[in-house]
């Protein structure tokens, strides 16, 4: 079976649609379709069935997709072995991040990259919800993601995840505000506080969930945001408070906010790099990686001895 027909076949399995393995891949949807008659042909089963007005993989063409990316990432690993030997880690990598992870972590990775011959790394931030990572991978070299406890959305979808770092999720609070002299806030602290909060269906939301659960008392939130700037401003002209990573957090008035520690829940988040298995192979993907754990590192020293909480109570 041919090798290219294969890879179709499992853009197909990923992407859903015949149109978006055509977009992907720039053919038409009619050459799509017709290479993947041929590899029907070729494999003497059927491949694909009509459903409604799509088509969908039959078992055996979900089988053979996932033997689609066991024969891509065998050749992406054998050629990966002949570029450690040419020391030539080249080529083109794609980077889409959140935008908090992209302030931590980009800038001093495309530094530390800046010396690589024939290295080009092209990055872009968006801000999906949490089950929207895993699929930015069909598109994106390496997809860094986040997660809270219990909320992983990329589990037994066969990507490689690397894990980068751990942040804190914390309480920012108007550097005035009745609660900035505690050394850390529970649940019972807050409940009763005005919050600005994240559109529904964020990932911080479930902390906010959390702590209702854990309290007699209902979480107001007045207004939200998905840009963490625009509710570090809010935070600081005294309108309410909010859930906020700790390390990016505070950079634009550090006087007119504080950051508290929340216990009592699970407050924290993994940042990871997450990719498909074949991508993951490529020397110049790895080194890119490797960078990018090396940067997640920097930041959390960086970071801990100032901000570690400690064991007195509020």
């Amino acid at each position: 079976m041919d090798i290219q027909r294969l890879e179709l076949l499992r853009e197909l399995a990923e992407r859903g649609s015949i149109t978006d393995v055509a977009r992907a891949t720039h053919r038409t949807a009619s050459a799509v379709s017709q290479q993947l008659k041929v590899l029907e042909r070729e494999a003497g089963v059927r491949l694909t069935e009509r459903r409604g007005r799509g088509i969908v993989l039959t078992d055996a063409g979900r089988a053979l997709a996932r033997s689609a990316t066991d024969v891509s990432v065998a050749i992406a690993r054998a050629t990966a072995v002949w570029h450690e030997f040419r020391n030539d880690a080249s080529g083109g990598v794609s980077v889409v991040t959140f935008p908090t992870a992209g302030e931590m972590l980009l800038p001093g990775t495309m530094l530390q990259l800046a010396d690589r011959p024939g290295l080009v790394v092209t990055c872009t931030d968006l801000d999906p919800e949490l089950r929207d990572f895993p699929a930015l991978t069909a598109d994106y070299d390496i997809v860094l993601a986040y997660s809270l406890s219990g909320q992983r959305s990329w589990g037994g979808r066969g990507l490689t995840v690397v894990p980068l770092m751990t942040e804190p999720i914390d309480v920012g609070l108007p550097a005035d505000h009745r609660l900035a002299g505690r050394s850390w806030l529970a649940p019972a602290d807050v409940i009763d506080e005005t919050w600005i909060g994240v559109p529904d269906g964020y990932p911080f939301e479930r902390i906010l969930d959390e702590i209702e659960e854990r309290t007699p008392g209902h979480v107001k939130v007045a207004q939200r945001f998905a840009d963490m700037r625009l509710i570090e401003a809010f935070v600081a002209a005294g309108l309410g408070i909010a859930l906020v990573p700790r390390y990016t957090w505070g950079d634009g008035e550090p006087d007119k906010v504080t950051l508290k520690p929340l216990r009592g829940v699970d407050a924290e988040r993994q940042i990871v790099a997450l990719m498909r298995p074949d991508r993951a192979e490529r020397l110049a993907v790895r080194t890119v990686v490797d960078v990018l754990r090396t940067q997640a590192a920097r930041v959390q020293q960086a970071h801990t001895p100032a901000s570690a909480p400690t064991a007195s109570t509020p």
